[in-house]
């Protein structure tokens, strides 16, 4: 608070405040006591109203957001990208240990959201509190490389497979997705999150990275390469100047499904050094 008032005290020494009258023909949005009131004033083109989408859905009250990557999957354990499997049996006792740690945590009034895929689905069941299903939490779609592992998708397109290496942030799937894509199916699930007090949001690897990414502000080259293991629970929470991260591992075993980008990224390179950074599977 003190902070704050400090800060306001600077702005009166430089900032010209506006007249509604005699600045009638600006575009401004004005904000009383932290979003009880609003006067939007001459909101021209998207990227205004955009903004002032924006400013009317965030708020400080105190709240935690809590992502998590479903249960370990089938597909999971053999290592193939995307698809609709159901969980394995470790990660049918994840989901019940995330039931009992959510239970622990004493959250009043939380809110489950997950995507319209089983694995998640069956993840929300064993927390045992009333679900959302969001389609815009679904995978980022691998077209035709979907249910593949890295090796085949290596034998049968090396050049995008190098490609994808090259700009993964970018680089959008034959008949799928890019991670640019993906983002922006996401604004109206950021939009509510910001929106709302207190979330769990069981989602997958993409979805979680992006999510993360918004809320620790990470750069486009970063985002498809942060860390978001299975079986782990972040815990953000909004403060002053940012996002304060707790993460959670409920100890129950999961395979590794965290691919690093690999050194030579060449769409010449050999099959060894493509799949050199590929996590162990069966």
């Amino acid at each position: 608070m003190e902070d704050f008032i400090q800060r306001i005290e600077c702005y009166r020494a430089s900032y010209m405040p506006i007249d509604d009258d005699k600045d009638r023909k600006l575009s401004y949005i004005k904000i009383f006591d932290v979003g009880s009131r609003y006067l939007v004033n001459k909101i021209q083109d998207h990227i205004q109203s955009r903004i002032v989408y924006y400013l009317m859905n965030i708020h400080v009250t105190p709240r935690s957001i809590y992502l998590s990557r479903h249960g370990e999957s089938e597909l999971n354990l053999t290592g193939r990208i995307g698809g609709d499997s159901g969980l394995s049996p470790r990660g049918h006792k994840y989901a019940s240990a995330l039931g009992v740690f959510i239970k622990s945590q004493n959250i009043n009034d939380l809110k489950v959201w997950t995507s319209h895929m089983k694995r998640t689905i069956q993840t929300a069941e064993a927390v045992g509190v009333r679900y959302e299903q969001w389609k815009a939490l679904n995978e980022i779609d691998a077209g035709v490389c979907e249910e593949l592992t890295y090796e085949e998708i290596q034998e049968k397109f090396p050049e995008e497979f190098a490609l994808r290496d090259q700009d993964k942030y970018r680089y959008r799937y034959p008949k799928g997705e890019s991670y640019e894509d993906l983002v922006h199916r996401l604004e109206p699930v950021i939009m509510e999150l910001e929106r709302q007090e207190n979330v769990l949001v069981i989602c997958h690897q993409a979805v979680m990275r992006c999510l993360l990414a918004y809320f620790l502000d990470k750069p486009a080259d970063q985002l498809p390469y942060l860390r978001c293991p299975l079986h782990t629970v972040l815990k953000l929470t909004p403060i002053a100047y940012g996002c304060k991260v707790e993460s959670f591992f409920l100890n129950i075993e999961a395979v590794n499904t965290h691919r690093e980008r690999p050194e030579n990224v060449d769409v010449n390179r050999n099959p060894e050094e493509a799949l050199q950074t590929v996590p162990d599977h069966i």
